[in-house]
């Protein structure tokens, strides 16, 4: 199949297609007597596949290590398992620290909600954000 059929059985655009090509995780296809690319079927699952993988939060590095094993012959489900803890890892401290960065906007918010800007000196630049200097534990 052509790369357009392709892109609009998959629903991405020929870019992604070709991008995905130029990273490895499509081969390179046959062409056509007019040069046209021409993927076979199988490309449809593999695209799907790229797609929901990346839905789950994999990186194109991950799921192409994930291509790999599979294209070795090898089911890749526990390096899959592997990049999943490592991931769901990233995230937790990536939530943990949004949820910190949350807990200071929703206090810079409290002390603008009852700052008066009259209150802002000229050696202050805001006083709802005090410019303390970070601590010298050396």
């Amino acid at each position: 199949m052509r790369i357009g059929e392709l892109a609009t059985a998959t629903g991405v655009t020929t870019k992604t297609l070709r991008f995905y090509e130029s990273q490895g995780l499509l081969a390179e296809p046959g062409r056509t007597t007019a040069g046209y690319r021409d993927y076979p079927d199988a490309a449809i699952g593999r695209v799907a596949f790229i797609r929901q993988a990346q839905t789950a939060g994999l990186t194109l590095a991950q799921i192409a290590q994930i291509l790999a094993v599979r294209d070795d012959g090898h089911p890749p489900c526990g390096h899959v398992a592997e990049l999943v803890e490592h991931r769901l890892d990233e995230v937790t401290r990536r939530l943990d620290e949004l949820e910190r960065t949350r807990a200071e906007l929703l206090a810079l918010r409290q002390r603008l909600s009852t700052l008066d800007p009259d209150d802002c000196h000229d050696d202050a630049i805001c006083a709802a954000i005090p410019a303390v200097p970070p601590s010298s534990d050396h």
